[in-house]
């Protein structure tokens, strides 16, 4: 991780240093850091709105977009995915340097901005960068390894959930102990999915109490190619036996990707 990103995040705990305003996630040196910001803007009436403001800052930040997701009790969905898109658009201008500040203060100052113009003016806005800028362009594909999930009828609606939400496809596959998520959809979207994946209270831990995704791995990340087959929606499936599974991924036009990220996983 360089130097000046842990600067930026000593810095922004510093700043954000009330009860319950900062909460750092997870941070490593080939995942990057993700955190909560927990802070309030202004409405549509003059009403102070709650932000739950998720950033995950992968290792090339800041030469690359952050990932953000926006949550609050007090917004609609819709209303969330603009302001998201809207702040994505706000830190485009900033690639390079650090931001997360910025855009704090941005959608502070300007939430009630956003929240009065239509929802589907944005929400529906693919946010790219032109490929020379970050190769973000055109469907991207995410392949996740889940350790366990207790909660199981809990989590699967909260994966499908999310997935519709974020205009995602892909598979949830269970085989035996093996539990694989494969997403499809643009790469901001796919980033977001991440952030509510480790942020959001979908499983249960041993005692039968309520926890965040702690043992998430993400086995390949990588554009979608010509060869590769583009799922047309997400769906849970189950395999009995590793051939099934193959099959799938072969169907797919995946097989080299289940040889270098799946089949070691069942020997």
């Amino acid at each position: 991780m360089a130097e000046e990103v842990r600067q930026e995040l000593s810095a922004l705990a510093a700043i954000f240093c009330g009860p319950n305003e900062w909460e750092m996630l997870s941070c490593s040196e080939t995942d990057g850091a993700v955190f909560r910001i927990h802070t309030t803007a202004e409405g549509l009436v003059g009403e102070d709105v709650p932000l739950e403001l998720a950033f995950h800052l992968p290792v090339g930040y800041p030469l690359c977009l952050p990932g953000i997701s926006v949550t609050s009790e007090h917004l609609t969905r819709a209303q969330c995915v603009t302001a998201k898109e809207k702040l994505l658009g706000e830190a485009r201008k900033l690639v390079s340097e650090p931001m997360v500040h910025e855009l704090v203060l941005w959608i502070q100052q300007n939430l009630r901005l956003v929240l009065s113009q239509p929802e589907t003016a944005s929400s529906h806005e693919k946010c790219t960068l032109p490929e020379s800028a970050t190769g973000d362009d055109g469907p991207w594909m995410t392949l996740l390894r889940l350790d366990h999930m207790r909660a199981r009828t809990k989590y699967v609606k909260a994966v499908e959930k999310w997935a519709s939400e974020l205009r995602l496809t892909g598979r949830l596959m269970f085989m035996g102990k093996l539990i694989l998520i494969l997403l499809q959809g643009d790469r901001s979207n796919i980033k977001e999915y991440l952030i509510l994946q480790k942020t959001s209270k979908v499983d249960v831990d041993s005692s039968g109490k309520k926890c965040k995704e702690k043992m998430i791995s993400v086995l390949s990340e990588t554009k979608v190619q010509t060869e590769h087959k583009r799922f047309l929606a997400f769906e849970v499936k189950e395999y009995s036996t590793l051939e099934e599974l193959q099959k799938e991924f072969g169907a797919a036009g995946l097989g080299e990707l289940f040889s270098e990220c799946v089949l070691g996983l069942v020997k």
